[in-house]
């Protein structure tokens, strides 16, 4: 009776022990949102970059405070999200700009025009 109960507590005392250093758990790993890929949902994570010009964060930015410390920190381009019609594409293009890109195809007429000039296509919009 006593090496059963001894046999036992041993077990126990195994089993507690490998459930508190990671052998086993009882929690589900599930993936993270970000992993998960589902039929309908097929996003990317996209750089931050303007799709037409291709301006990105300038990351060699500094703050200098008063005590003259030298902080980095990261200056990120005016991104946003805009819809122009193309006349080649006879459709809506959304396209994630930098003001100076909206600015720019202002300028130069329409996304088509512009898109040519910075050798972009459009049919990946």
């Amino acid at each position: 009776m006593a090496k059963s109960l001894l046999s036992l507590l041993l077990v126990a005392l195994v089993m507690t022990a490998v459930s508190a250093f990671g052998g086993y758990s009882p929690v589900l790993k599930t993936a993270s949102p970000s992993q998960r890929t589902t039929p309908s949902s097929n996003l990317v994570m996209r750089a931050r970059v303007c799709d037409l010009l291709g301006k990105k964060p300038n990351r060699q930015a500094r703050v200098v405070t008063f005590s003259h410390k030298r902080i980095k920190k990261v200056q990120h381009v005016n991104l946003q999200w805009k819809r122009f019609f193309s006349e080649e594409l006879n459709r809506n293009v959304r396209l994630r700009l930098s003001t100076k890109g909206i600015k720019t195809v202002n300028k130069v007429g329409s996304i088509d025009a512009a898109a040519k000039k910075f050798d972009v296509d459009l049919t990946k919009f």
